[in-house]
């Protein structure tokens, strides 16, 4: 990362010079490198390019060598506690991008930041950008929601509401779903396990793994076949 922001900041001076807005005698604007990082692993990378340099280079050499530091935001080294202290903007998109609980904990999100922007001086502003960055977010987490219509987050509040309690309500739909197909081939599972231990007289482990691997298609599969198989190889492999 210190290398990748070592060269974007020179591509930044080099595209200045090179469309006539500055020239190497009037000199080259300071830039401000900084790294928001919202991953779920600590970070682990080096915040300077110096660093980087193996083995360390002898005292001569060191004021020679190239250095550019960034500026790291790791959000994840961001307590509830620590945000809840930052009445900013930045600390209310930090909530909901952390707000991995259920849609309580997202709604709470949202609305903590609303709030934030009512207070904004320059709330209708800052409102239009973070409604554009929410809707991006949304997009982000392939969450199911119609947000075509959201165009104020302040104003559009409650539609958001509404799409995020129908959002949950189809994922406890399909987890539901998905519990009694789990659960339906579990059955098939057992069912097919007590007719080889009827046939074959016991039920190896690699076999159990099998059964526990397989899905509904290939257990019926396995249950027609074990009628002409006349051993577990014949019927499994």
């Amino acid at each position: 990362m210190p290398l990748r922001m070592m060269h974007y900041a020179a591509g930044f001076h080099d595209h200045l010079i090179k469309n006539g807005e500055t020239t190497a005698r009037k000199g080259l604007p300071p830039v401000f490198p900084m790294v928001l990082y919202n991953g779920s692993k600590p970070w682990a990378a080096r915040q300077d390019v110096f660093d980087m340099i193996a083995p360390r280079p002898p005292g001569l050499l060191q004021p020679y060598q190239p250095h550019l530091r960034y500026y790291l935001v790791d959000e994840g080294r961001y307590s509830d506690e620590d945000l809840a202290e930052r009445n900013s903007v930045l600390s209310g998109i930090f909530g909901i991008e952390k707000a991995r609980e259920g849609r309580e904990a997202l709604q709470k999100a949202v609305d903590r930041i609303v709030a934030i922007i009512q207070a904004d001086p320059d709330k209708d502003r800052i409102d239009r950008i973070v409604t554009r960055w929410i809707k991006r977010h949304f997009e982000r987490l392939g969450a199911k929601v119609d947000l075509t219509e959201l165009n104020s987050l302040v104003e559009d509040r409650n539609m958001l509401a509404d799409n995020l309690e129908n959002w949950a309500k189809r994922e406890r739909q399909e987890g539901r779903r998905e519990g009694r197909q789990e659960g339906e081939v579990k059955g098939e599972a057992k069912l097919l396990k007590t007719m080889i231990v009827s046939k074959y007289g016991e039920c190896p482990e690699w076999v159990q793994e099998k059964l526990n691997e397989a899905d509904s298609e290939q257990l019926g599969a396995w249950g027609q076949k074990i009628f002409q198989a006349s051993t577990l190889e014949g019927l499994l492999l």
